[in-house]
C-alpha cells in the first residue's frame, strides 16, 4: 500500500463501495477518505502524491461503480458539510447537505428553491451536474460555489468557471465542491412547502421510488427535459423509446428497467453492476435498432469490471 497523509479525517484502505450507493453495488475503492472540514481535506489533498486519482463522491444516487471497484482514493464529505445557512435571497449549503433538505429549509425562509425538492442527491452532485427538474436548473439559482482543487487550494467558483449545461460543468478532475451558495426567488413558505407535497406525491405516483434505482437511466433525446410541465412535449422522452424498443420491464440477471416507469434501472436484490450496465446498453441496442436514437447514460458508470468477467 502507499503512504498516504496523515488527516483528522476518517481513511479506509480497500472500502467497499456498494453500501454507498442507492443501487447497492460496487467493488472497493483502494481508499476512502472522509475529511473533517475544509482545511482537513486541502491538507489532504495538497500532500497526496499528485499521480493518484482522486474520485469526489456524493450520496451515490446518480452513480454505478463496477464490481472491480476504484483504482483510486474516494471522496466523501460527511457532517462537516452539510451546514445550510439563508440569508435574505440566498442559500448557502455544504456539499453534503441532500438538495431535499436544501429545498425544506430554503421554503421556511421564504426562499424558492422547489425544484431542488424531489431530486435524489446531494449538493455537490446537484452543481457538479447541474441538476434540475420541472423546467429549473441549479445554474438558473447559482451563485458561487467553494471547491478544493486536486492540489489541496480553496478557490471559489463562478457559474463562468463552471461553464453549466445540459447535466455537466466544466469543474476539472479530481476538484472536490466543498459548499455552494444558490439565490432564489422570494415566496410564501407555506405554499412552497405545499408546492412540494405535491410534487412528491407526482414523483412518487409515476416513479419507483420504493425501489433501488439511481433516478432517470438516460437522458432524454435531444435534451427534452422530464419536467411534466403541462406544456411538455411527450414525443421524445426516453421512456417513450424504450417502451417503442420493448424494453420496459426487461431483465438481466438482477437488473431489471422498471415495469413502471421504463426509464429507471432497477436493482431486484442481487443484481451486480455488471448486470445493470449491461442491461442498460442493451437497452441502448434496441433502442437505436427500432427508432434509430442514440441513448445516452445520465447515470455515472466508473471503476473497473470484477477481474474475472474481462
Amino acid at each position: 500500500m502507499m503512504n498516504m497523509p496523515e488527516t483528522r479525517g476518517k481513511l479506509t484502505p480497500d472500502r467497499p463501495l456498494s453500501d454507498l450507493t442507492w443501487l447497492r453495488v460496487g467493488g472497493p475503492a483502494d481508499y476512502l477518505f472522509q475529511p473533517a472540514d475544509v482545511e482537513d481535506l486541502a491538507a489532504f489533498l495538497r500532500a497526496l502524491d499528485p499521480d493518484v486519482a482522486v474520485f469526489p463522491m456524493g450520496v451515490g444516487s446518480n452513480l454505478i461503480v463496477r464490481d472491480g471497484g476504484l483504482r483510486a482514493v474516494v471522496i466523501r464529505l460527511g457532517r462537516g458539510f452539510n451546514g445550510i445557512e439563508v440569508e435574505g435571497n440566498r442559500v448557502t449549503a455544504g456539499a453534503a447537505a441532500l438538495d431535499a433538505h436544501v429545498a425544506r429549509k430554503a421554503a421556511d425562509g421564504g426562499v424558492d428553491l422547489t425544484f431542488l425538492r424531489t431530486i435524489p442527491g446531494a449538493i455537490g452532485g446537484a452543481v457538479r451536474m447541474n441538476a434540475g427538474c420541472y423546467g429549473t436548473y441549479t445554474a438558473d439559482v447559482f451563485v458561487e460555489a467553494q471547491a478544493v482543487t486536486r492540489a489541496g487550494q480553496v478557490v471559489t467558483l463562478t457559474a463562468e468557471d463552471l461553464n453549466f449545461r445540459y447535466r455537466q460543468t466544466d469543474l476539472p478532475e479530481g476538484w472536490v465542491i466543498t459548499q455552494a451558495t444558490f439565490e432564489g426567488p422570494e415566496g410564501e413558505p407555506e405554499e412552497l412547502h405545499e408546492r412540494m407535497t405535491a410534487q412528491l406525491q407526482k414523483r412518487d405516483e409515476t416513479q419507483p421510488t420504493k425501489d433501488r434505482t439511481a433516478g432517470s437511466t438516460f437522458r432524454n433525446p435531444a435534451g427534452f427535459s422530464s419536467t411534466g410541465r403541462a406544456d411538455d412535449v411527450h414525443d421524445l422522452k426516453a421512456w417513450k423509446v424504450i417502451d417503442d424498443a420493448g424494453m420496459r420491464g426487461a431483465r438481466r440477471g438482477g437488473a431489471q428497467m422498471s415495469e413502471k416507469h421504463s426509464n429507471f434501472l432497477i436493482n431486484t436484490g442481487e443484481a451486480t453492476a455488471a448486470d445493470l450496465e449491461g442491461l442498460g446498453e442493451e437497452v441502448r441496442k434496441k433502442v437505436f435498432q427500432s427508432s434509430g436514437i442514440e441513448l445516452h447514460w445520465e447515470i455515472m458508470r466508473v471503476g473497473e469490471p470484477a477481474p474475472d468477467s474481462q
